[in-house]
């Protein structure tokens, strides 16, 4: 799988969101920058909290943006609010929202509970504990995305390879497509030099998903997600199921350069578009 039609999509504009933390009005600005370069079809929506809602209308009118698509973190007792304020911009667009089920919450409510996001799709956050059966069998119920959180600014938010294979092959076995969200810096498997956490690489959860696929054990799955050797995982890609993609959809980065600019390196996509990145 090479070239922009197999990474269509992947990447979600998470720029204000640490590590990164770009400024709300540079961010919009930047993103109608990449929605404009060589590799806008690998561009998704721009990621904001729904609390920053007013802040957003305000930097897209500033910035001159007609359209601005928008994927909303929200908790989900505020999702009838939150759309009620994107009805009323019409800047922006709602291209999804991101919850996440409370603890406490029974997880065979939540198609009740997400019936106020009508059409919009909808992702739902499967928390790292005892509820993650019951939240995966409950978002397989309402027909949305999962969300799996693969990292963050502190080490224990980062699964290790066994529970984040497990996670990806309990998904794939009910035909859940998820996004991942925090913790993807790179393509490959790597340890931060300034961090020292562990983090995944992007391209070895798409690998593991298509090894799911195909009913690969759980080990294998946990062995990919391990792999550093970039010749190994590219491979795994370049072969990969089609159907991988529809069910690894897309991860939020701080950084859209970063992610072009390493799958040019790595021969996946043109290299004339390590230039525009």
């Amino acid at each position: 799988m090479t070239g922009a039609a197999g990474f269509a999509g992947l990447l979600d504009d998470a720029a204000v969101f640490p590590p990164g933390e770009l400024p709300l009005a540079e961010a919009v600005v930047a993103h109608g920058r990449h929605r404009e370069a060589a590799y806008a079809e690998l561009v998704g929506p721009f990621v904001a909290r729904g609390d920053d809602l007013a802040a957003v209308v305000a930097a897209a009118e500033a910035g001159g943006v007609d359209e601005l698509p928008l994927l909303v973190t929200t908790p989900i007792d505020r999702v009838a609010a939150v759309l009620d304020v994107l009805a009323g911009a019409p800047r922006l667009r709602a291209a999804g929202l991101e919850v996440t089920l409370p603890e406490g919450v029974d997880p065979a409510a939540l198609p009740e509970l997400l019936r106020a996001a009508g059409e919009v799709p909808v992702a739902v956050e499967v928390p790292r504990d005892a509820r993650r059966p019951a939240v995966i069998a409950a978002i397989a119920e309402a027909g949305v995305t999962a969300k799996l959180r693969t990292g963050g600014v502190r080490a224990e938010l980062y699964p290790d390879e066994q529970e984040l294979a497990e996670a990806i092959a309990a998904l794939v076995a009910r035909g859940v497509a998820f996004k991942a969200t925090a913790g993807l810096h790179h393509a490959l498997r790597n340890t931060d030099p300034e961090t020292g956490f562990e983090q995944h690489g992007f391209l070895n959860v798409l690998a593991a998903t298509a090894a799911a696929l195909r009913g690969a054990p759980v080990e294998e799955l946990r062995d990919l997600l391990a792999e550093r050797d970039a010749a190994t995982v590219v491979a795994a890609v370049r072969d990969l199921d089609p159907r991988a993609r529809g069910l690894f959809r897309s991860f939020g980065t701080c950084s859209i350069d970063e992610p072009v600019a390493e799958l040019v390196e790595l021969g996946l996509l043109p290299p004339a578009w390590g230039d525009a990145a």
